[in-house]
């Protein structure tokens, strides 16, 4: 794995550190978005809501946004 990183690091023209850093901040975004995912997935099953309810509730949800008091 580390000749793979040396040769795709030179084929870039990117230090070893560059190419470590953008991974490292890859790999976070990914572990961001799929936790980010779990936690919605279980708010939904919890709620007992699926795909087919969102416009439903995003509709309700901004009328009743418009009709509070600024």
């Amino acid at each position: 794995m580390l000749s793979r990183a040396e040769k795709l690091a030179k084929k870039e023209d990117r230090t070893m550190s560059e190419l470590v850093r953008e991974a490292l901040r890859f790999y976070e975004r990914q572990r961001w978005w799929e936790e980010t995912n779990a936690y919605g997935r279980a708010q939904a099953a919890a709620l007992k809501i699926n795909e087919n309810d969102l416009e439903r509730l995003i509709e309700s949800s901004r009328r009743e946004k418009r009709k509070r008091p600024r």
